[in-house]
């Protein structure tokens, strides 16, 4: 059928040219006129689709909340077990005091430093996670590490050693205890004397500190020397981290911790005093 003023040539070639293109022709009506084009959207809802036909993203499945791990022990607590978790925080050198029994404010700052290491939460509360990482990376305490070595004595301290700054030197428990204003701030092993050359007792003062020294009578290092009684002091000794307790000083309390008698060291002062006791 012929469309009146067009050409039928000229409508085959603009259908040829449309299906060569990929274009739509444009519809028309019966009279010949372009009806108006129907807008497809390219986003969100199809035009079938209904404004309550549901979301366009699906729902997120909410995880169930992990509970939080037990608290074991806390500030304010006693006994055996906070006894063995201050002899294993000692072994990592996360604390210095004790073990004392009792969950003090030196046990809750090193329970949180030990945490924000390992990175967990620092609460300060020894918590089922905490402990089983602790336990992981320490043994088993014995008795000399739950009371005796290196650590506070099971008694109270001496109560010359409850004022001022002070060396507190136990022979029972074979500790020395740094203490200002009766409170323990670090603790060591020593060894002392041997029978012919024993450690004088009593109160005395440092009257002079040495870093490096040598004996001008037997001629070993004494390192780190702090001089209490003529030429007793305290200072590190080579021989006690070798041998242990299997040797004996000439008069001096031994230090084997090269660690912690160089701290000490920086802090104690001329004119602080010893204490010497059984």
């Amino acid at each position: 059928m012929r469309i009146p003023g067009r050409p039928a040539a000229l409508l085959a070639s603009a259908a040829a040219l449309a299906a060569l293109c990929g274009c739509t022709a444009q519809p028309t009506t019966a009279d010949g006129k372009a009806r108006a084009p129907v807008h497809v959207p390219t986003g969100g809802r199809s035009p079938a689709q209904s404004p309550g036909s549901g979301p366009a993203h699906p729902t997120r499945t909410e995880q169930p909340a992990v509970p939080a791990p037990r608290v074991l022990y806390a500030r304010g607590d006693s006994g055996a077990g906070v006894r063995e978790l201050q002899a294993r925080l000692r072994q990592l050198d996360w604390l210095f005091d004790g073990p004392t029994g009792s969950y003090d404010d030196l046990t809750e700052r090193a329970v949180r430093g030990f945490q924000g290491k390992r990175g967990l939460p620092r609460t300060g509360r020894t918590d089922t996670v905490t402990w089983q990482r602790l336990v992981r990376m320490t043994h088993t305490p014995g008795t000399w590490e739950l009371f005796l070595m290196g650590g506070q004595p099971a008694g109270a301290p001496d109560p010359r050693c409850m004022t001022g700054r002070v060396l507190c030197i136990d022979k029972t428990t074979r500790t020395l205890r740094w203490m200002v204003g009766g409170r323990t701030l670090s603790t060591t092993a020593v060894r002392f004397g041997a029978q012919y050359t024993p450690t004088r007792e009593g109160v005395f003062h440092v009257y002079w500190k040495a870093r490096d020294w040598v004996s001008t009578l037997y001629h070993s290092p004494m390192p780190y020397a702090m001089f209490f009684s003529g030429g007793e002091a305290v200072h590190y000794s080579y021989d006690f981290a070798a041998r242990g307790y299997a040797g004996a000083s000439h008069g001096c309390v031994n230090v084997r911790d090269e660690a912690a008698i160089q701290e000490l060291f920086a802090q104690v002062r001329v004119g602080d005093k010893v204490v010497v006791h059984w």
